[in-house]
């Protein structure tokens, strides 16, 4: 049986082999197509989800794997790792640096271990089950920021565009807060994981998002649910949060607690 703290470093050491191919890209001016769904892709992502394939392939080969760009592969009985190869690609193609490869490795409905690497910024903080959140190699921990008025909430896109009847709560927390931004997509949930942030919001995740984020801010002591209040890796949207703010801040985005 592979250990948790096994796959810590295999989702760390994945993450950093498929945020490193998707490096060489960064700010090249490489092409964009966009997806049946909208969403942009470019060869960036198709190349570094490849690499994150091969590389779990040659280790744990009988392990299924689901990822953004080629989908599901393996056995649905079996473990399955989750990649999200460039979590940010609007910002990638834009040259904003607060991107990152996103990996995770599960077990029936346990995610056991997760990894965000954001090679632009120099960052990279996974957890797994047990063994803690570890922020470029030192154990990191969520705030103990425990007032709303010294908050920071984060957002990747303030519009809600999937669930626009949201964006009226949001907007009214704001003016509760010390800081309100958009520092989206992965990254904002790196800063809730390292402590730089109270609250970080998404209104649309899939799997290959939602599944890393669970360990990561957990075992950093934060709190990770969807907007419904579940906190698997299907529910289609994501809150994290710090411990201390964890009832305030769904309590004002109407968000229930389990």
């Amino acid at each position: 049986m592979t250990t948790p703290s096994v796959l810590l470093e295999a989702v760390t050491e994945v993450a950093r082999v498929a945020g490193d191919v998707a490096m060489r890209f960064f700010k090249q001016g490489v092409d964009v197509e966009t997806k049946g769904d909208g969403s942009p892709v470019t060869v960036a992502d198709k190349t570094a989800e490849h690499e994150a394939r091969a590389w779990i392939a040659a280790r744990f080969p009988g392990d299924a794997v689901l990822g953004e760009e080629y989908g599901f592969s393996g056995d649905a009985r079996q473990r399955r790792w989750l990649i999200d190869p460039i979590d940010g690609t609007k910002t990638f193609v834009r040259g904003v640096p607060l991107w990152g490869t996103m990996i995770a490795v599960a077990q029936d409905d346990l995610v056991i271990a997760g990894a965000i690497y954001c090679p632009a910024v120099g960052e990279i903080v996974s957890a797994a089950v047990g063994c803690g959140c570890w922020w470029n190699g030192a154990r990191c921990q969520v705030s103990s920021v425990a007032t709303l008025a010294d908050a920071t909430i984060l957002v990747t896109d303030a519009r809600f565009p999937y669930h626009p009847h949201r964006a009226a709560n949001w907007h009214a927390l704001g003016g509760q807060v010390a800081v309100s931004r958009t520092w989206g997509d992965c990254y904002g949930y790196v800063q809730v994981a390292t402590g730089r942030a109270e609250l970080m919001v998404d209104d649309r995740l899939s799997p290959w998002d939602a599944a890393s984020l669970i360990p990561i801010i957990r075992e950093a002591g934060g709190v990770y649910t969807d907007w419904r209040g579940g906190s698997d890796i299907d529910g289609g949207d994501g809150v994290a949060s710090n411990a201390l703010l964890s009832t305030p801040l769904r309590d004002a985005l109407g968000v229930p607690e389990r």
